[in-house]
């Protein structure tokens, strides 16, 4: 006999009394993450539940029991903290923001990343990526800006961590309970789950939507677990990185054309979408598909018409290290897609080539995304100039310096990082302001006014905060491996808050170099050991679980710290998370970073350990190159590269003893008679002022706003109204110009170039321009100009427009001139370059659309 069974599900909510319904209302938006206060108000609940449920509110008021909550409702102290968060949270979201006082009401922007690292509580992030997209959405939801994230909601998101007894990284996948995070199922209003559905290999998957509320933000997270789709397609969503090119692939179809669609189903249509990082390209293309759909554009015209609202970040320095697909995995999973859009593989493939000529190249996610953008920019200033000769092919016309691809450099946000003490002493001696104008330089400035006591005491704070965590973290991880007595007795005897402190965490991809430090065991025992200034080190960070090199290089730090004259100062915590990087960032004196240069696009663990008082040890990378300063930290080596990398490891290890047995000990040691490191204080407050109004995300994100996200919307308003009018006549425009533009040729250039040419001079050009049937004024001429390399290549040139000066031989020849200031002495050189003027939107560049002379 068969019998069915069917399950009826429920789900359970905590059961709040209306007097601590407040409780509810703020731990579903992770503005509590980053307000001290609100922080405060949960761990007063239970501060041991706060701890076992990993700092998550929700799972913590679902396990409080009846008698608890009466007894919260009668103390009034607790009573009235509730009160006051309530108020700051509405104060905050009803305060009137920066971007009301400068943006524009009809941007709707949409930031798109494959993670999201807002908190520990909601673990889908698994590094540098994540973090600094929940930064992102922080610092725009705290400057108002008409922001939505968009990612996905993963069952088991990144790995969580732990050592064997020889050091080896296990990994395990606990399934998020969705019920139990701050996350509210997208309903209809019949009260049914809003669903889409995405078409893949011919299979249509649907997918739901969860919001997460971030301040003023809110966050999309797509998830296709569903009882209607396929068990394949329900594996979508269950981990972050996780299984072959294909599941890559798959994500990325959802995260860029499912987000797309999920936005749009939500009359959330975004005008401006940002993608971090190229996982999310494919939102371009639908885009263009909607616009073809809906408007009966031509591909041509639908890209016009969107490519202006694109941006693109790219955060990786190796062309390795961003995702290619091969065309055969293209076909399977967007032949039908692409095919909807007019395209041939041939076209479609050369989207996301640099050179579609070259036999062999494969499909990159980050020059689709570059090709159909408008705005596109590296993590740092050396990331930028890295980028450029990366990807110069994609736009071969131009040189490298002039290339549509700039550089705004990372930041954190401030109030998530900075340690409740370190925040408390800066309103104490700068006032407020540095909370809403944290890029005000002048107000940093008054560093200067904090006694050296004070601050070196509130720093000694979270330090011991530091090796308090440590040695109960590192007695759990001994337990649970059931270590013998002694080995767990041991770990309560590790570290001492009175020793400096180094530390080092991030991800243990080889590049970062995590054992560098280890170079000469002798020497650093020696250094580490020393019996009047002793130093101790505490490392974290996870190897991708593919990463066997990491995994290797994390099990010889193990290892190192099982030998009795490491036991105290070396400790290895893990299962790095948030939780671990806030107590490591408020509480190292010294943080060291070692990747191999350029390999480094940015980095953001170091911004936060200045915001607290801690200082820099780094190689010249990434963000550090520009926050150096001779005076606020320290610089591994002068920005060298050399060919052989043992070599390379050598010098560089070398010189972070010198530094450490030269400087940077005898700094931290040399104490006054009451017993304060005046000279190390010094270089606090010098990193202190330098630092915190650049590297923040407040920064970042104002100037986003103001280079990326207000220009964009004003290119794709303008190209949009009128039906697209705009967009159509480009499109056209560009069609006919590729027609047109072998007739072009530069005839006659005029330029004294034979004489000495005097610093300061002008030197005067005059050229003849024959454009066959282009009209004169549908062209831009100008010079590139600049001083010449010992190859004979023109070094940082600079564009100088020449005008038009009259027709000669009929209304299709014309004459152009203008001066180039000679500033410097040496060699120069200039070229000619002819590009089209639109006669709305001035000089535009078009592949294939420039002449050089």
């Amino acid at each position: 006999m068969n019998l069915t069974r069917t399950l009826h599900r429920f789900t359970v909510v905590p059961s709040l009394p209306k007097e601590l319904a407040g409780l509810a209302r703020i731990a579903y938006n992770l503005w509590w993450s980053w307000d001290s206060d609100a922080i405060g108000l949960f761990r007063r609940l239970d501060p041991e539940l706060w701890r076992v449920t990993r700092h998550n509110p929700l799972e913590m008021l679902g396990s409080l029991q009846q008698a608890t909550l009466d007894s919260l409702m009668a103390d009034e102290g607790f009573m009235s903290h509730l009160a006051q968060v309530e108020e700051s949270l509405d104060a905050y979201l009803t305060a009137r923001t920066w971007y009301q006082r400068h943006g524009n009401p009809g941007a709707r922007i949409a930031y798109f990343s494959m993670e999201f690292g807002l908190h520990e509580s909601l673990p889908i992030y698994s590094g540098g990526l994540g973090i600094l997209a929940g930064d992102h959405l922080k610092s725009a939801s705290d400057l108002g800006l008409p922001l939505v994230g968009v990612g996905i909601l993963y069952r088991q998101g990144y790995f969580r961590q732990y050592l064997n007894l020889e050091g080896w990284q296990q990994e395990i996948y606990p399934e998020n309970d969705f019920y139990n995070l701050p996350l509210h199922l997208e309903k209809d209003p019949s009260g049914l789950p809003r669903l889409l559905e995405l078409e893949i290999c011919g299979r249509a998957v649907k997918v739901q939507i969860w919001r997460v509320q971030v301040g003023r933000v809110r966050l999309y997270l797509l998830d296709t677990n569903l009882e209607g789709n396929l068990p394949a397609d329900r594996e979508i969503t269950t981990r972050l990185y996780g299984g072959d090119q294909e599941m890559r692939i798959k994500q990325e179809i959802l995260l860029g054309i499912g987000g797309v669609r999920a936005l749009r189903l939500l009359d959330l249509e975004p005008n401006v979408c940002h993608m971090n990082e190229g996982h999310a390209a494919f939102l371009a293309l639908e885009r263009i598909r909607i616009h073809m759909e809906e408007e009966q554009l031509t591909f041509p015209e639908a890209v016009e018409a969107v490519r202006g609202g694109n941006i693109f970040t790219t955060h990786t320095p190796v062309e390795a290290g961003i995702d290619h697909f091969p065309p055969d995995l293209l076909e399977k999973y967007l032949g039908h897609y692409y095919r909807g859009l007019g395209l041939a593989p041939e076209a479609f493939l050369s989207l996301g080539m640099q050179t579609p000529e070259r036999p062999g190249e494969s499909f990159c996610m980050a020059v689709l995304a570059m090709k159909l953008s408008n705005h596109s920019n590296g993590v740092s200033e050396l990331h930028g100039e890295v980028s450029r000769k990366m990807w110069a092919d994609v736009w071969p016309d131009l040189p490298e310096e002039q290339l549509p691809l700039t550089s705004i450099t990372n930041g954190v946000h401030q109030n998530t990082w900075l340690s409740e003490e370190m925040a408390a002493l800066l309103v104490r001696y700068l006032g407020t302001r540095w909370i809403e104008e944290q890029g005000a330089e002048q107000i940093w400035h008054k560093v200067t006014r904090i006694p050296d006591a004070e601050l070196w005491r509130t720093h000694r704070r979270g330090t011991a905060r530091l090796v308090d965590y440590a040695r109960r973290t590192l007695k759990g991880q001994l337990q649970q491996l059931e270590a013998s007595a002694k080995d767990i007795a041991n770990a309560v005897e590790v570290l001492d808050p009175e020793i400096l402190t180094i530390g080092f965490a991030r991800r243990f991809a080889t590049y970062k170099r995590g054992t560098l430090l280890l170079h000469d065991k002798e020497r650093l025992a020696a250094i580490l050991n020393h019996p009047t200034r002793p130093v101790q080190i505490v490392f974290a960070g996870k190897a991708h679980p593919a990463d066997h090199q990491g995994k290797e290089l994390i099990r010889q730090i193990v290892q190192l710290s099982h030998q009795e004259r490491f036991r105290r100062s070396i400790v290895f915590l893990e299962d790095y998370d948030i939780s671990v990087a806030r107590h490591l960032v408020r509480g190292v004196d010294v943080w060291l970073n070692t990747p191999l240069r350029p390999l480094e696009a940015s980095g953001t663990s170091g911004m936060k350990v200045a915001f607290n008082g801690g200082l820099n040890l780094s190689i010249l990378d990434g963000w550090w190159c520009e926050g150096y300063r001779g005076n606020n930290g320290w610089a591994i080596g002068r920005g060298e590269v050399y060919d052989d990398l043992a070599y390379q490891n050598e010098v560089e290890s070398r010189a972070i003893y010198d530094l450490l047995e030269k400087e940077i000990v005898p700094l931290f040691y040399n104490r006054d008679v009451d017993g304060i490191p005046r000279g190390w204080t010094a270089c606090m407050k010098n990193s202190l002022q330098s630092l915190c109004p650049v590297f923040s995300t407040d920064r970042m994100v104002r100037e986003y706003t103001r280079r990326c996200y207000l220009p964009a919307f004003e290119h794709w308003e303008r190209l949009n109204r009128d039906d697209k009018r705009l967009a159509v006549e480009l499109a056209h425009w560009k069609q006919k110009l590729h027609g047109l533009w072998g007739q072009l040729s530069i005839d006659e250039v005029q330029a004294e170039i034979d004489r000495e040419v005097t610093v300061g001079d002008r030197l005067s050009i005059k050229v003849r321009i024959s454009t066959g049937e282009i009209p004169l004024a549908e062209i831009a001429v100008e010079a590139y100009f600049g001083v010449l390399d010992s190859q004979g290549s023109i070094m940082g040139g600079e564009l100088v427009p020449l005008e038009p000066a009259g027709t000669k031989g009929g209304s299709w020849s014309g004459h152009f001139e203008g001066e180039l200031e000679c500033r410097f002495c040496g060699r120069h050189g200039f070229m000619l370059r002819v590009m089209p003027r639109h006669p709305e939107l001035g000089p535009v560049y078009a592949p294939g659309l420039v002449l050089w002379g």
